[in-house]
């Protein structure tokens, strides 16, 4: 079996091509027709919280021969919707078992994978990453409760993988080896890029301590430098013992710190003046002695032929001190510029050499101004966490309105995990609970500086006790459109500030909200009494003029000869083209007093529809009660006059179906 201790990827959202790559590797070394010889004893359901809660070696559909056990680390970490990460992916596919998932940061429950072959158990534990700070507090109260099984407790060989700081950054940004029960007989260390694969015994706990080291180099300090490896591992019993096994497709890299004034090439040149090309032409020579060293290492270990004739660029790193003797002066060149120079001949073209003097002042423990902070972090190291940079940043000033903890949170889930929204979320969010707090103040006599004081302390309170959610389980929700809003007169409603809201991502009760909220303006039998809402433009009028279809049936069964039915028709049909036609139509014409007779048909049908009344209402031009507009109606019956109308073309068509 194969165990990795996180940081499967270097990214939170891998690639396609990176993604690509591992799937084929897995599926290549990892399928196969020998059986699996490991025998899973522990409850899958427990451990695995995947779609298939199951070892994957023992799916009837999958041929595993080789399986592979993995915890998530602070790169590849579940967020966003659903809580998913990339191992959730390869666990899908059944490539990997994935496990170690930590439910609540602050009540944590490790149950292990119960392994056996032959005669040997393994309970195989996984505690994946959590920010340090919250499992330092977690541990200190006693708040992780670790499962072990019942039966034969002492025979079992108990293994854990952690992907947390193994060193003492700050003061409770790691994780202390003893804490960790001393029952443990073996602890896979992962997140540390520097390879310690010996193992190490805790003379404290008892337990040993690997240290793998990271499979490549990611950042150009010298902890990276030091030969890549792997560990085999072979437990028989209650022992164990390891093969070390290095990496030969690692690309190779050298790093090397020159301090000019002690540094005999470099001896009594900086009394000389323009001294700038040959203070380059000699560091150009330790650059070529360090690319041969790289390439002389990577050639001993390999055995390949093959491999000799694709031998990768190696990475060059070189750390100069150019602070000068008192009276003299070293005259560098750019550093951009002399790592161009071996462009073809290493891999990092930009930044082979860093240039750096040493401070003649005492660092100050506190910043006066952040400019005063970026540069001493600047002159510490290469090397610098986004927590640490947000912190000394803000240790020069302080903030009034937005919390400083959440702030460091929401720029490390921007920087590390690649989350856009992630500052406008939280500047969001604390705004949004600074103006509650205002509006919560019983009288304008009270401090507004210190109601927010009171709210930024209440948020450092919640973060530091671990009740205050970080901002990557939220998402951005855009509201429904109001409908009074115009695109044409206000904009697109997407680029409205107030349309977007935050909600979280395990509900969706703000969607859910905001649909049922414009539920009645859909409601068909609304609709249907009410046809004549108050319109916004008057295009709307076209469809008053469908809804009076019904009362045209109940007009035929009145008396008379048909006239009557003419007359509404004719009205009905007026209205649909001056609606349809509402800029091309001619005005009508004034009233005519040629046919009286016509007057007294005007009483409307008793059996008339109530939407058809509710529609007349809204025309206070046409009713029956005008004579001239029944008089205009009634000469209009004629079909010369209606033939040789083009603007009236349809209401001969209409008329003449109603008196059959």
């Amino acid at each position: 079996m194969v165990l990795l201790a996180g940081d499967l990827f270097h990214d939170n959202k891998p690639s396609r091509k990176s993604l690509y790559q591992v799937m084929r590797s897995l599926r290549q070394n990892c399928l196969g027709m020998k059986p699996c010889p490991l025998e899973f004893l522990s409850d899958a359901a427990s451990v695995f919280e995947g779609a298939f809660p199951h070892v994957n070696y023992e799916d009837p559909d999958i041929n595993i021969s080789i399986p592979v056990f993995s915890i998530h680390g602070n790169h590849d970490d579940p967020s966003g919707d659903g809580n998913l990460c990339s191992l959730d992916l390869l666990q899908a596919a059944g490539l990997l078992n994935y496990y170690g998932r930590v439910a609540e940061a602050d009540n944590i429950e490790a149950k292990p994978i119960l392994l056996q072959k032959g005669n040997t158990k393994l309970a195989l534990f996984g505690l994946s990453n959590v920010r340090d700070e919250r499992l330092f507090r977690t541990f200190r109260d006693h708040k992780v409760k670790w499962f072990r099984p019942n039966a034969q407790t002492g025979d079992w060989f108990n293994l854990l993988a952690v992907h947390q700081n193994h060193h003492a950054h700050t003061a409770t940004s790691y994780l202390p080896e003893n804490v960790l029960p001393d029952w443990l007989n073996l602890v896979v260390w992962g997140h540390e890029h520097e390879c310690l694969i010996d193992p190490t015994r805790n003379p404290e706990t008892g337990f040993h301590v690997m240290q793998p080291g990271s499979s490549v180099a990611t950042s150009l300090v010298p902890g990276e430098a030091v030969q890549k490896q792997v560990a085999i591992v072979e437990i028989t019993g209650k022992e164990f013992k390891t093969q070390n096994i290095p990496l030969k497709t690692v690309r190779p890299f050298v790093t090397k710190e020159v301090i000019l004034r002690n540094d005999k090439r470099f001896k009594d040149l900086e009394k000389k003046k323009d001294n700038r090309q040959e203070v380059t032409r000699r560091l150009m020579e330790v650059v070529e002695e360090m690319i041969e060293l790289a390439n002389a290492d990577w050639e001993a270990l390999q055995t390949d032929q093959e491999a000799l004739e694709e031998r990768p660029l190696p990475l060059i790193r070189l750390k100069v001190e150019y602070t000068a003797p008192e009276g003299g002066l070293y005259e560098c060149e750019n550093p951009q510029r002399f790592s161009n120079r071996f462009v073809g001949r290493v891999a990092n073209t930009n930044d082979v050499v860093y240039f750096y003097r040493k401070k003649t002042v005492q660092r100050k423990a506190t910043a006066v101004t952040p400019t005063d902070a970026m540069d001493s972090l600047a002159d510490s190291s290469d090397l610098v966490k986004v927590e640490s940079l947000v912190q000394d940043f803000l240790s020069a000033q302080s903030l009034k309105v937005l919390p400083q903890g959440p702030l460091g949170e929401a720029v490390n889930q921007f920087v590390t995990k690649d989350d856009k929204h992630a500052m406008e979320l939280f500047v969001s969010e604390h705004l949004s609970g600074q103006v509650r707090q205002m509006l919560g103040l019983e009288s304008d006599d009270e401090d507004l500086n210190s109601a927010m004081e009171i709210y930024r302390t209440r948020v450092e309170q919640q973060l530091n006790s671990g009740v205050h959610k970080p901002t990557i389980d939220r998402q951005r929700v855009l509201l429904p459109q109001p409908a009074t809003w115009d695109n044409d007169f206000d904009g697109n409603w997407e680029d409205e500030p107030n349309a977007w809201t935050y909600a979280p991502v395990e509900s969706s009760a703000p969607l859910s909200t905001a649909r049922t909220g414009t539920m009645p303006f859909l409601d068909d039998d609304e609709d249907d009494t009410q046809p004549a809402a108050p319109p916004k433009k008057p295009t709307r009028a076209t469809k008053a003029a469908p809804k009076r279809a019904p009362a045209k049936k109940a007009a035929t069964t009145g008396k008379g000869r048909g006239r009557k039915v003419v007359e509404e028709s004719e009205e009905e049909e007026d209205v649909v083209m001056d609606s349809d036609e509402e800029e091309a139509a001619p005005p009508p014409p004034p009233p005519k007093t040629t046919r009286k007779a016509a007057a007294p048909k005007a009483k409307p049908a008793p059996r008339a529809a109530a939407t058809r009344a509710s529609a007349r209402s809204k025309q206070t031009t046409l009713t029956f009660s005008q004579k001239g507009s029944t008089q205009q109606n009634s000469v209009e019956i004629s079909d010369d006059e209606i033939s040789d109308d083009d603007a009236f073309e349809p209401v001969p068509a209409s008329s003449r179906l109603r008196r059959r």
